[in-house]
C-alpha cells in the first residue's frame, strides 16, 4: 500500500471537515423555517377564545380600541354587539350568548339583576359580585354643521318646538338616550306625543342613528350623549343638567352562564384600569371604578 504525504492527508481532512461544516450550515435554516412553521400551526390550531360583550352603542369608539389592547395581553379577544341598552336586555333575556353587559343606564341593568326593584319579571342574569358602575357620561343638545335654525340653548329649542319651527330627533323610548330625552321634555313642560304627531320629532333605535340625522342635517336639532357628539364631530350647544335627566351612569358585570366567566371578569377589571381609562376620558367620559 502506498504511503500517504502529511501535505495530502491535510488537505484531505480539511476537505472532509468542510463537508462536514457546510452540511452543519445548511441544516440551521431548515429546523429554524421547521420552528417557524410549527409555531404559526400552533397559532392556528390555538386560536384566542371569543369573549362576547354587549356595549351600549355609545361605546363603539372607545370599547373597540379597548378591546385590542386587553387582547394584546389576554388568552381571549372580544367580540362586540354594539346596540341600545334595551335591546341588548331584550337579546340577553331571550338567551343570546353573552359574557359581558355594559348598559348606558342603570334600568336595563337593573332589570337583569335578581332580587333588584326594577326587575319586574324576576329575571336572575347578573353573575352576583360583577356589577359595578363604570363610567358617567352627558347628555346634550346638538345641531347640524352651521346651526341652521339657530337652536342654542335648550330653551330655545323648546319655544321653536311649540311653534312648530324646528325637528328634533331623539331616541326610542325603549333606548336610555331616548328616555333621558323623555325628562327633559317633561321638564321643559312639552309634551312628546303633541309633538311628534305634529311631526316636530324623529326617533332612533340607538344613540348613532340620532347623530346620523343630525350631521345629515335631517332635522334641526338632536339630544345625545357628549361623548357621541365628540365622536360624529357635532357641535354641541347645550348640556343637560341632573335636575334636567338624572345622572347618566353604564353600570357594567358579567352575565349569569357566561361560557368564559374568569375572562369576562379580567375584561371587566381591564376595563376599571388606567389603559382603558385613558380611552374612555379621550372621548368625554368620566371613569368611575378603580
Amino acid at each position: 500500500m502506498k504511503p500517504v504525504s502529511r501535505r495530502a492527508f491535510c488537505a484531505t481532512a480539511s476537505a472532509a471537515a468542510a463537508g462536514v461544516l457546510a452540511g452543519c450550515g445548511n441544516s440551521q435554516p431548515e429546523h429554524a423555517n421547521d420552528a417557524q412553521t410549527d409555531s404559526k400551526q400552533g397559532a392556528q390550531d390555538n386560536p384566542k377564545q371569543e369573549l362576547v360583550v354587549f356595549a351600549a352603542a355609545s361605546l363603539t369608539e372607545s370599547l373597540t380600541k379597548i378591546g385590542e389592547l386587553f387582547a394584546e395581553e389576554s388568552s381571549s379577544e372580544p367580540s362586540f354587539n354594539f346596540d341600545s341598552s334595551g335591546t341588548l336586555k331584550t337579546q340577553i333575556q331571550e338567551g343570546a350568548p353573552c359574557d359581558v353587559f355594559i348598559s348606558a343606564a342603570q334600568k336595563q341593568m337593573n332589570q337583569l339583576e335578581a332580587g333588584n326593584e326594577g326587575n319586574a319579571e324576576g329575571l336572575d342574569l347578573v353573575e352576583p359580585d360583577t356589577r359595578f358602575d363604570l363610567l358617567e357620561n352627558k347628555v346634550v343638545l346638538v345641531v347640524p354643521d352651521g346651526n341652521p335654525a339657530s337652536v342654542n340653548s335648550f330653551e330655545d329649542m323648546a319655544q321653536k318646538l311649540s311653534a312648530g319651527d324646528i325637528v328634533l330627533a331623539m331616541g326610542n323610548e325603549d333606548v336610555p338616550v331616548g328616555q333621558y330625552t323623555q325628562k327633559i321634555l317633561a321638564y321643559l313642560n312639552l309634551d312628546e306625543k303633541t309633538l311628534a304627531d305634529a311631526g316636530s320629532i324623529t326617533y332612533g333605535s340607538n344613540v348613532k342613528e340620532v347623530t346620523t340625522q343630525v350631521s345629515e342635517a335631517a332635522v334641526s336639532c338632536g339630544i345625545v350623549y357628549a361623548t357621541d357628539a365628540f365622536s360624529a364631530g357635532l357641535d354641541s350647544v347645550a348640556e343637560a343638567t341632573e335636575e334636567m335627566c338624572g345622572k347618566v351612569v353604564y353600570p357594567a358585570a358579567a352575565i349569569k352562564g357566561a361560557a368564559h366567566l374568569d375572562e369576562a371578569k379580567k375584561f371587566l377589571e381591564f376595563c376599571r384600569g388606567p389603559k382603558a381609562a385613558a380611552e374612555f376620558e379621550a372621548v368625554g367620559f368620566t371613569p368611575l371604578a378603580e
